[in-house]
């Protein structure tokens, strides 16, 4: 081999190296390239944002529940009342909360955070505010006379009891509109199964849910067409053999009229 061989036999070995070198910084500048700040901030990791104090957090939440934005709202006053339960700001994030789920339509949740809020400050100012709201999560859930009246019998419960307790609140006034529209569902319903009863032959049952209708609820709307019914039941009951199977006991219930006077002042 001679020198001039030689020569370029050493020159292909140096470009070896040399080559897998760029090759390396093509790849680690790639690699910045398609990762950019993430790869940078894994280098060099930012300062953590300062947590926010229940005061701004609070201040957060309000400016949500204005803009309509509820679920940032409620996240704004589950974090003071998860990180800051022994604040200023807690009392008010509680109740705040229970209004957020409403705006919200959680109904169920609403109702659980009003409750919690009545038991931790029994004698807080807002109680009868609390109340109502509390019976307002079941009124807005009431179903159709033909339909479960769960939520009406719920929600007529909380509203007298609200009346009994606190007469002379604002929230008393309204709750009476709304206890006349529960038991008007309530009749309703009466009046509802009892005309399904008659339509069916089961005269007895139908009977028994006009008399109830009748006994319980006789300043309503369905009054007379119960009253009309029963007599056509009890006509076709005179008609058909004696022993009248059909027949449902009545409901024993504080009737109508044995309600306090003042709810329907």
């Amino acid at each position: 081999m001679n020198i001039f061989e030689n020569g370029e036999h050493r020159t292909d070995q140096m470009k070896t190296p040399r080559c897998i070198l760029l090759w390396c910084a093509a790849l680690v500048l790639m690699g910045f390239l398609l990762n950019g700040c993430s790869l940078w901030h894994w280098v060099f990791p930012p300062e953590k944002e300062a947590e926010k104090g229940p005061t701004l957090l609070l201040s957060d939440g309000m400016d949500a529940m204005d803009r309509g934005y509820y679920q940032e709202a409620i996240d704004a006053f589950q974090q003071i009342t998860d990180r800051y339960p022994y604040s200023r700001e807690a009392l008010t994030a509680e109740l705040k909360l229970a209004d957020a789920y409403f705006a919200r339509r959680l109904f169920e949740e609403a109702f659980g955070a009003y409750g919690d809020f009545e038991k931790l400050h029994p004698n807080h100012p807002d109680i009868p505010y609390v109340i109502y709201r509390m019976g307002l999560c079941h009124y807005e859930r009431m179903k159709s006379v033909d339909r479960d009246q769960e939520y009406t019998l719920k929600a007529k419960e909380h509203f007298e009891r609200l009346i009994r307790r606190f007469p002379d609140s604002p929230y008393a006034q309204s709750a009476k509109l709304k206890v006349r529209d529960c038991y008007e569902s309530l009749a309703g319903h009466e009046l509802y199964v009892g005309n399904f009863y008659y339509k069916t032959g089961r005269y007895g049952a139908a009977a028994g849910r006009y008399e109830y209708l009748i006994e319980n609820y006789p300043d309503l709307g369905q009054y007379h067409e119960a009253l009309t019914n029963l007599s056509k039941s009890r006509e076709k009951l005179a008609d058909a053999p004696p022993a009248d199977e059909t027949a449902e006991p009545v409901k024993k219930k504080p009737a109508w009229w044995n309600l306090p006077a003042r709810i329907f002042d």
